[in-house]
């Protein structure tokens, strides 16, 4: 008896446990390792559980177009309790319309816990608990962020919304601006060297240089070149030593962990660590001594480079230089400049260092980055693609070279079962065959196919020849974009399995301790086995737990970048409705096209019942409209000109319309 069948004839009515998502239409979805196709629950019998709630569901005995029924037995854990919305004043009552359009209701806020929130304004409230279906959740405001539509006031309900916080708490600050103290105070005793720098391997007379972006005020890593010889040199990769500073346990630590990531907006960066830290004490800034956690490396160049020794461990460094991407860049087009010999030393070990990795089977997932130009106001005035750099790509491999590293050197320092060590690798499994089966269901409409091995499986090799072949076409973000989908998302964790896109056995993240909690607690545990330190079995679960933590972290971070994007994208277009454009057919569904805008990559929508030239079917296998009459098409990937009808930013949509011109077919 098939799996599924025996599980509902054992438990008809069974009760099953886990998390909830929730459509903004008040329908909910429940997956089950049981199920084909997710249980449905209607919104009568979501029974007050909301998007991303831990429940307790009961399965209902009927079916609808063989798809399984549910209703919510009980809300076990909250998803979360804060959310951001509009206040609306209606008869009387203050309401709060959610910018979570998966929040299905309004809430009631309570009349004396408005907080002196006004209609049109934007505010974060807390939920009281909701068990009664029937009557709207109440909740009472607990910060009036701004009026609508305001920039300021969108980019903090951003934040706020995904449960992060620009300001620090009064306890981290403060032992921040002790920590700098002491640290001027060691140094005004001491003239030469503190205590703890002469404990560190001296790198301040190598030549040292940062490479980051023109706006960058956090330095996490450099760059150390010295020849050894003839055809040797020694590489060092230095990580700002944030474990020194940052103590576990302590208020700054706490805070940093609940944070987890910097957010990088828009028009701001909300750090992790407080800035007397990320841009000061920690930032490995030019012309200063500053404490580094290194990856060093010896090569030797016979032929091809190769790695003869490593060393990891604490150092003391003073880089010489700050370079910005564009400026680096300079230096080795025009062959003039400072550091000029090193610079081209590490580019051309970084480019065998690619190469080698995409011969072992890493896939290039890189995708078009867009930036903003924005006026003092906010408004944005320009979005253009970001460059993509050969000081990019450098940067890049000597990171992905120091991550694996440091995960080669506590793999393999293990010794044991009975020595295992805790450890944060960054993993990332090989793909679904199922997703990858639909995945070369769609690649076969666009006149692609990706070869697969036996039961599906794909290779990395694959992958990246299939981007070779589509490397400047115009749908190649398209299908990158569709790739990406299918792929398992990277994460943390204490289980090591290696990573499917980079090709490594063996990664984790050590280079951005500033700006990732995670490359924090790596430094900590790495300390820890260098200095032979035991860590009790007991906290093997603690790691795991704050690996998924950060991997939960990883994801609200994305979503409040992409939005804050999104946001500024549709006000873009929204002072420019009626200009034409020109773009790409991105997707194909049974209302419409949508279309995205070949430079500033926003993305909108043509309506169907816009189409008045025509009646046109969705031909849902060859993902195309079809004109009934004309069999006129509008594939994937086709070139299209249209005009901005409109923009809502509130909702973050875009209406297009297109120019009656035939489409460029790819």
């Amino acid at each position: 008896m098939p799996r599924q069948k025996k599980f509902l004839k054992e438990k008809t009515l069974a009760t099953l446990t886990g998390e909830i998502s929730v459509t903004g239409k008040g329908i909910g979805f429940f997956s089950h390792r049981d199920f084909e196709r997710d249980v449905r629950i209607e919104e009568e019998y979501l029974n007050c559980a909301l998007n991303g709630d831990t429940v307790r569901l009961r399965l209902l005995p009927t079916k609808r177009d063989s798809q399984h029924l549910g209703e919510v037995a009980a809300v076990l854990k909250r998803a979360k309790t804060e959310f951001v919305g509009v206040l609306e004043v209606e008869r009387g009552s203050m309401y709060l319309r959610p910018d979570d359009k998966r929040f299905y209701t309004d809430l009631l806020i309570h009349p004396h816990q408005t907080a002196g929130g006004k209609n049109g304004y934007k505010a974060l409230v807390r939920m009281h608990p909701w068990t009664d279906r029937k009557k709207n959740p109440t909740a009472e405001v607990v910060k009036i962020i701004g009026k609508k539509g305001e920039h300021e006031t969108e980019i903090q309900s951003i934040i706020l919304e995904r449960g992060f916080a620009a300001e620090f708490p009064p306890a981290a600050l403060e032992e921040a601006r002790r920590i700098k103290r002491r640290e001027e105070e060691e140094e005004e005793e001491e003239r030469r060297l503190p205590p703890e720098k002469k404990r560190r391997r001296d790198f301040r007379g190598v030549p040292t240089f940062t490479i980051d972006p023109a706006d960058a005020k956090d330095f996490d890593d450099s760059l150390s070149v010295r020849p050894l010889g003839e055809n040797k040199v020694e590489v060092g990769v230095h990580i700002a030593d944030v474990s020194h500073y940052v103590v576990e346990g302590t208020a700054l630590d706490k805070e940093a962990e609940r944070r987890g990531f910097s957010i990088y907006l828009v028009d701001r960066t909300v750090p992790m660590l407080p800035e007397i830290l990320s841009n000061d004490l920690c930032s490995l800034n030019p012309r200063q001594d500053r404490l580094a956690f290194s990856a060093v490396f010896e090569l030797k160049r016979d032929g091809e480079w190769k790695i003869e020794r490593r060393w990891l461990g604490r150092t003391i460094i003073h880089s010489e230089k700050r370079f910005t991407y564009e400026e680096a860049e300079e230096v080795l087009d025009s062959k003039k400049g400072k550091l000029l010999n090193e610079l081209e030393l590490v580019r051309e070990i970084a480019d065998f260092l690619r190469e080698e990795r995409f011969r072992r089977g890493a896939v290039d997932f890189e995708q078009d980055e867009v930036r903003f130009e924005l006026a003092e106001d906010g408004t944005p005035l320009r979005v253009f693609k970001k460059p993509r750099l050969q000081t990019h790509k450098l940067i890049e491999e000597w990171m992905l070279l120091a991550n694996r590293s440091a995960a080669n050197f506590m793999f393999h320092r293990r010794g044991g079962k009975e020595e295992l060590y805790p450890f944060i690798y960054r993993i990332h499994d090989y793909p679904d065959p199922e997703k990858i089966a639909e995945l070369n269901i769609f690649l076969k409409a666009l006149g692609h196919e990706l070869p697969l091995e036996r039961r599906g499986v794909v290779t990395g090799r694959s992958l990246q020849k299939l981007f070779e072949d589509i490397k400047g076409k115009p749908f190649e973000s398209l299908i990158k974009t569709a790739a990406l989908r299918s792929m398992a998302k990277a994460a943390y964790s204490t289980l090591n399995i290696g990573h499917f896109g980079l090709a490594f056995e063996h990664y984790t993240h050590f280079t951005s301790p500033i700006r990732r909690y995670a490359d924090l607690l790596v430094h900590r545990l790495m300390a820890k086995k260098l200095a032979d330190q035991k860590i009790a079995r007991e906290e093997f679960a603690a790691y795991e737990r704050r690996a998924a933590d950060a991997s939960e972290k990883e994801i609200a971070v994305a979503e409040a970048e992409r939005a804050s994007i999104k946001y500024k994208q549709t006000e873009f277009m929204q002072a420019r409705v009626g200009k034409i454009f020109e773009g790409m057919v991105s997707g194909i569904t049974e209302w419409g096209l949508y279309i995205e805008e070949g430079e500033t990559k926003a993305e909108g929508m043509v309506r169907l019942s816009s189409l008045t030239d025509d009646y046109y079917l969705l031909d849902e296998k060859n993902y195309c409209l079809v004109g009934e009459r004309s069999k006129k098409k509008y594939s994937l990937g086709d070139k299209v000109r249209f005009r901005v009808k409109s923009a809502d930013v509130d909702r973050k949509t875009i209406d297009y319309e297109l120019i009656n011109t035939t489409p460029i077919h790819k």
